[in-house]
């Protein structure tokens, strides 16, 4: 009877294990997906001068400044990651994954002259370097026994100040503020990779009808998103090398 009783228990851990594997997968396939999305959308705004005229107006000397429709794209970002959590709970599967990739194509848009003030090479080399930097706290958030909860709590709330502070500092321009609240969003947004990971894999449940799990593969999927993004252009503003 004990042995019967192990093997079940062994066969449903397997099961488990087996669906919580493909569950991060779709995870990290849908990351990967809108990421190439957003590099997609940057690379065909900067190929095409009549597209870049409606966003930005770059000055001879190189400068890039925002049309009325490039502020709209950069505020953009923001308000759609309000409206996810409500397309999440109300959409259908459909449309919280086109939502998910319209906002990869506008934050696209919103980095492009971000990506335009640095070298190509750099931005590989920063890309890469936040690849190492997400895979390892990632692989961290996956594995460790320990609860991240307060550490994302605090480091959520530090976010939301980071953001206050850069609203700020659009009107200040003030160059020190830009650099520190850069260091700042690194550290803050490499924890929270950790974190969004340990809670991804938390919320798992094998009984999720699979509407259910998809769900929750693109909220995940669009978290991971997020923190990957601000690394790699807080990292950029740091190490970049301009043009």
């Amino acid at each position: 009877m004990n042995t019967n009783r192990e093997i079940s228990q062994t066969s449903a851990q397997v099961y488990v294990d087996e669906g919580l594997r493909q569950y991060m997968m779709r995870v990290y396939n849908y990351m990967a997906g809108g990421l190439c999305i957003t590099a997609l959308a940057s690379f065909l705004i900067m190929n095409s001068p009549t597209a870049l005229s409606l966003f930005f107006t770059v000055a001879p000397t190189g400068a890039v400044s925002l049309s009325a429709l490039g502020w709209l794209v950069l505020f953009a970002p923001l308000i759609m990651v309000f409206a996810f959590g409500w397309v999440i709970s109300h959409g259908s599967l459909k449309q919280v994954q086109a939502t998910f990739w319209g906002f990869a194509a506008i934050m696209g848009i919103a980095v492009t002259p971000t990506l335009m003030a640095y070298t190509g090479e750099s931005v590989t080399r920063i890309f890469l370097i936040t690849a190492a930097m997400f895979g390892a706290m990632s692989l961290y958030g996956y594995t460790t026994r320990r609860d991240l909860t307060a550490m994302g709590s605090f480091l959520i709330m530090g976010v939301w100040g980071i953001i206050i502070a850069m609203l700020v500092n659009i009107f200040l321009q003030s160059s020190g503020l830009f650099y520190a609240l850069s260091i700042l969003s690194v550290i803050a947004f490499t924890g929270l990779t950790a974190y969004d990971t340990q809670t991804i894999r938390r919320i798992y449940s094998e009984t999720d009808s699979n509407d259910s799990s998809s769900r929750k593969a693109v909220s995940g999927a669009l978290a991971l998103y997020m923190d990957f993004i601000n690394v790699f252009i807080s990292l950029l503003n740091l190490l970049g090398d301009r043009r």
